[in-house]
């Protein structure tokens, strides 16, 4: 095996893996440090992948417990297997590591399992990697280097995690059974995500916010609408309140809250999801001239290169929102860079889900950041109740919200609650993409019945066009 390669990535997430493999397909000599068992990083092992796949096995659980009665399909109150629920999890996280691994082996990527840290820098000699793993250590040399090895979760000192009865994500997408009381700390994407999955199965749930309003990027409409659904299905949520104090005992957690609640919660289960850092411990950046912001993101130029020389960094370590679909859309445009192409990141068209339910999906920006812009703006909406798709479906809570130039018609930024919205927004973002207008839907024929529809009629709707709205 040779130690020499045109492009040493360190970490296999979403954006070590897609840049290894775009590379590799573009002629490079590709090596990539991979510290887990499984390529893909926390998005496929313990993230992304992993709570999509219990949120759909939960959500299918409530729909033949509360809702298969309405449809005509009689059956008894369905009973849980949550080792069956789980074992299905892992079943799909084997499947897609394994076809990662797979890509790898076709492309002829050589893949070190173990951790990797910047070697000392040198005037004149290529690159270096030093490479830790079973076998011992290893020097990697290359022409150009790639940081991508993603975040981890945010600690808070008051609250020590034992994995057991305080944990982060990574033990919540676990847990053997359903808690009789879950507290979530943090009303961030993760923790209403995995606070709906064990609310389905049964438990009650608590999620506690420090900031007084959830969600803050979030469209506000939108945000109101989803806590308020939320509330409806049993989710106790408690804003502008933190946790002083924590006491573990034999029979469960006990925890004092103060700010808008000042109570004591008694539980069984803590999930502290206080939002993600990057991952940059054990690199050796500083000896390697590898500069950090004031937020401990590694500093990049345009083309992603760190303040060293052909080291350059994606993903969750620099800035942006700490999403996998960006992190991948910056590895094909850094690889293709390598090979002379020109692509380009659009950073105001990444779109942001929630996937509860009902989901929440956005593109662009809100209108109280139009406001602040003050960017001049039209408003549509339709609600999920006027679609004759989503009635069909028994699913009407929601609603797409587009605001336009009221001059252009060209669509600033959409935001949607409801059925779907995650599959919904893609349409939204090729629009936006290409400085689409409300012109440019009203001319785009969508097949009925769809809820695609109601991003149609939510366009048409800024300018009194809404047939059926």
């Amino acid at each position: 095996m040779s130690n020499v390669y045109d492009l040493i990535v360190i970490g296999g997430g979403p954006g070590g893996y897609v840049a290894a493999i775009r590379a590799a397909q573009l002629g490079s000599s590709v090596a990539v440090i991979e510290k887990r068992n499984a390529l893909g990083g926390t998005c496929l092992n313990e993230g992304c992948i992993p709570s999509k796949a219990l949120l759909d096995s939960s959500e299918l659980f409530v729909q033949a417990r509360d809702k298969f009665a309405g449809h005509g399909i009689l059956v008894n109150p369905p009973s849980l297997d949550l080792g069956k629920m789980m074992q299905r999890k892992e079943e799909i996280i084997t499947r897609l590591t394994r076809g990662v691994a797979s890509l790898f082996k076709k492309n002829k990527i050589t893949l070190i399992t173990g951790t990797g840290r910047l070697g000392t820098p040198s005037a004149d000699g290529p690159l270096q990697v030093v490479a830790t793993s079973e076998a011992g250590e290893q020097i990697l040399q290359g022409k150009r280097i790639l940081l991508a090895t993603g975040s981890v979760a945010v600690d808070i000192p008051s609250l020590p995690q034992d994995g057991k009865q305080v944990g982060q994500a990574r033990d919540a997408l676990g847990y053997d059974t359903v808690p009789e009381h879950l507290v979530v700390i943090g009303g961030g994407y993760i923790g209403l995500e995995l606070g709906s999955v064990w609310l389905r199965l049964g438990a009650k749930v608590t999620v506690v916010e420090m900031l007084e309003k959830m969600l803050p990027g979030t469209d506000q409409e939108v945000t109101e609408a989803l806590l308020k659904s939320l509330q409806k299905q049993g989710m106790v949520i408690h804003t502008g309140t933190r946790v002083t104090s924590m006491e573990i005992g034999d029979s469960g957690v006990t925890l004092k809250l103060e700010g808008k609640i000042e109570q004591t919660l008694a539980c069984d289960k803590v999930l502290v999801a206080a939002g993600r850092k990057p991952c940059t411990d054990g690199l050796a950046l500083n000896e390697a001239g590898v500069k950090l912001d004031e937020t401990g993101r590694i500093i990049v130029d345009d083309n992603y290169q760190t303040s060293a020389t052909n080291i350059y960094a994606i993903g969750d370590l620099i800035h942006g929102p700490m999403l996998a679909h960006k992190a991948m859309d910056e590895a094909v445009v850094l690889a293709e860079r390598f090979a002379g192409e020109n692509p380009v990141v659009d950073y105001n068209l990444i779109p942001g889900v929630v996937y509860t339910h009902p989901e929440a999906a956005s593109i662009g920006p809100t209108e109280a950041q139009l406001k602040d812009q003050g960017t001049a703006y039209k408003v549509g909406r339709f609600p999920f109740l006027a679609s004759g798709r989503a009635r069909a479906m028994d699913n009407v809570d929601g609603f797409v919200k587009v605001l336009a130039s009221p001059d252009s018609g060209r669509i600033l930024g959409v935001h949607i609650i409801g059925p779907c919205a995650s599959e919904l927004i893609s349409e939204a973002v090729t629009i936006m993409s290409f400085g689409g207008s409300i012109e440019d839907v009203a001319l785009t024929m969508h097949a009925h019945p769809t809820l695609s529809e109601a991003f149609k009629e939510a366009a048409l709707g800024a300018f009194g066009k809404a047939v059926h709205g």
